[in-house]
């Protein structure tokens, strides 16, 4: 007789068949190849539209300078005349990952990023905060479960920091070693556990 297995067993044999070893190598590779920079695109648009398109892409919302609202619609991009700059990113539940990090090049603006409840975010994203080219003043990283110890200790020096929150972070064994890291390279920045 057909024995059904419980919830807990087909959820571990389903993890176990498709995120294996072998998967999880070409879910990297379509993710990496999803979130690629097109310099052709940038061209195109500058580095500002196609930052906005990887962003809207990944379910992630963003203001443009001058806007009082966040955009979550990809199909009201427009890029006829002038080319609007990102003020804020807000990618909280999106499916941005560090793959796509580089799209952050040449967008001078930014000034707040949240990052919170992104899956896909892992310890890699943290040292692509470098491609951040913008006076960022506020960064927000919560509930993201991959990030580490390892990752936090990796953000890069970002001098025109003024508040970083860092909210339930269950991979981060020692966040008061991360704090003290982060207070030394960060003086003039409030943060926030």
């Amino acid at each position: 007789m057909f024995k059904i297995a419980s919830r807990a067993q087909f959820l571990d044999t389903y993890r176990k068949n498709v995120f294996g070893s072998q998967n999880r190598y070409f879910w990297h590779w379509l993710n990496k190849m999803f979130n690629q920079v097109d310099p052709d695109r940038v061209k195109m648009i500058g580095s500002n539209g196609a930052c906005a398109e990887w962003l809207l892409r990944n379910g992630a919302a963003l203001r443009w300078v001058g806007a009082a609202q966040l955009s979550t619609d990809y199909n009201t991009l427009s890029f006829g005349g002038t080319k609007p700059a990102i003020a804020e990113v807000d990618a909280s539940d999106s499916s941005i990952s560090h793959y796509g990090f580089e799209h952050f090049k040449g967008c001078k603006q930014i000034e707040k990023i949240v990052l919170h409840n992104c899956s896909y975010i892992e310890d890699e994203a943290m040292k692509n905060f470098s491609y951040v080219d913008s006076p960022l003043k506020y960064l927000q990283i919560s509930s993201c479960l991959n990030i580490t110890d390892q990752g936090l200790l990796n953000l890069p020096k970002l001098d025109t920091l003024k508040e970083l929150i860092l909210l339930d972070l269950p991979g981060v064994n020692d966040i008061n070693k991360c704090k003290d890291h982060l207070k030394n390279m960060l003086p003039n920045c409030k943060i926030t556990d």
